[in-house]
């Protein structure tokens, strides 16, 4: 489902959620959940392939105790034309709780240092529940590295949300799905800038499912 009003798009600081409609509803709260709910128990964890070599897993961010997650945002360093690229620089998740959108925590991990967040894309209904990464393999010695460039998720109402990422590389398999739930936390793999030398930034991610009370 696209929401046809302007309105209906998450701004830097402040969100609009809208109804089926595309009209505007409220201005939701969003709270940085960073590490403070890590310690948040997890029933699986989501992984592909086809991620790329370059740097280390960094730490774990959770959505709090029966919050998943409902959209995401990238941060994406667009076209350099001739200078370094990057890409794909990191992968925000925005966590609801009930279909409840007035309360929401972001997390999101490492993030390189290159780029814009692009405009979130949402669940019309439901929690991410799989996803695909968009991979450019290593390019040897004299190549521009940008590993990760973009991420396809799958909601648990079926639709499939694709970010607004770089066009290199291929997409490869789909990860397995949270079989109850959903996506609840995030980890990514970064390589650490490299001052003035060839920086491909994200490099993969994992992701960590959740279940619900009760189950």
């Amino acid at each position: 489902m696209a929401f046809p009003h302007a309105l209906c798009l998450l701004a830097l600081v402040g969100l609009v959620w809208c109804d089926s409609a595309g009209n505007s509803v409220e201005n939701p709260f969003v709270v940085r959940s960073g590490t403070s709910f890590a310690s948040r128990p997890y029933s699986s964890m989501l992984a592909v392939p086809n991620g790329e070599q370059f740097g280390l897993w960094t730490w774990p961010e959770m959505c709090p105790d029966n919050f998943f997650a409902v959209g995401f945002s990238l941060r994406v360093e667009k076209n350099q034309y001739g200078a370094d690229d990057t890409g794909l620089n990191g992968i925000r998740l925005f966590c609801g709780q009930n279909g409840d959108r007035s309360l929401l925590y972001s997390v999101e991990s490492h993030t390189g240092y290159f780029g814009e967040w692009t405009e979130p894309q949402w669940c019309p209904s439901g929690t991410l529940i799989s996803f695909q990464l968009r991979v450019e393999p290593h390019l040897g010695l004299f190549g521009d590295d940008t590993s990760a460039n973009n991420i396809r998720f799958r909601c648990s109402s079926n639709p499939t949300l694709e970010g607004q990422g770089t066009p290199w590389g291929e997409y490869g398999h789909w990860s397995p799905e949270c079989s109850e739930g959903g996506i609840c936390g995030i980890e990514t793999k970064m390589e650490s800038y490299q001052s003035g030398l060839d920086d491909s930034t994200l490099n993969d991610v994992r992701f960590h499912c959740c279940s619900k009370a009760g189950q």
